[in-house]
């Protein structure tokens, strides 16, 4: 089974292309991680998590979701990790979640989309971010064969550097750059509460049809992106950014 979790796209392109190539059943976390719910998920294929990387690790709200869950039947897991550049050492973390959990690492796979996180750095226009997903299918077609083999993922390569990003860099990350408090509405906002659904832990709400953050945020971007007025600003670091959304693999979606 395909499991996946995604702020603005990228990470739901290639869950879909997996589950198209490989046949198998794809799951979105969204509303178990909403909802509050623990997963309780049977599949006799291997699971794949497929995720962004917040900060060179998998996001916290996504390994909360895989370490609350029941996952019945297989036991081997794939990750693949979507990111703009690289993803440190995530891999450690996701052996180490695996142990807890009784299942069988089979492997991390970082594949590089466009970058999203407009709230430190560019995202690309469109032509250019098309260029890029593009570039990542022969990664995700590698991904494919290992899988349909049962076989490890080719393990990453991690220095020193990597190391401290996913482990001392990552919760000071947390702590001193996420937060909510930034984000604003312009008077281009017409209250169409496209934000509110799209939040995948129901941290704004409507006022006086204007969004008002609250305190919980994981800075998928999920809501600056798909604002249909373009309406949300981080602060000043967003303005005059593009918004990149991934289009589906499947393009009916």
């Amino acid at each position: 089974m395909i499991v996946y979790f995604t702020g603005t796209g990228n990470s739901r392109y290639c869950a879909q292309m997996l589950s198209d190539r490989l046949g198998d059943e794809l799951t979105d976390s969204f509303h178990f991680i909403r909802d509050g719910v623990g997963a309780e998920l049977a599949s006799q294929r291997p699971w794949v998590f497929v995720s962004p990387t917040y900060a060179w690790r998998l996001p916290r709200i996504f390994m909360e979701f895989i370490r609350s869950g029941h996952f019945s039947g297989s036991r081997e897991v794939y990750f693949v990790m979507t990111c703009g550049s690289e993803i440190g050492h995530a891999a450690g973390g996701n052996r180490a979640l695996c142990a807890e959990k009784l299942l069988c690492y089979k492997g991390t796979m970082q594949v590089v989309m466009p970058e999203n996180y407009i709230a430190l750095y560019n995202a690309p226009e469109e032509a250019e971010a098309q260029k890029i997903v593009d570039s990542a299918r022969p990664t995700l077609e590698k991904a494919i064969d290992c899988i349909s083999a049962h076989r490890d993922f080719p393990a990453p390569t991690a220095g020193v550097v990597d190391c401290l990003k996913s482990g001392m860099v990552n919760p000071l990350f947390y702590h001193f750059i996420v937060k909510a408090r930034p984000f604003i509405a312009s008077d281009a906002c017409f209250g169409c509460g496209k934000c509110v659904q799209n939040c995948v832990l129901g941290n704004i709400k409507l006022r006086e049809g204007k969004p008002a953050w609250g305190d919980r945020c994981t800075h998928c971007m999920a809501c600056i992106c798909f604002c249909p007025a373009k309406a949300i600003e981080y602060g000043k670091a967003s303005v005059g950014k593009p918004r990149y959304r991934c289009p589906p693999y499947r393009q009916n979606e």
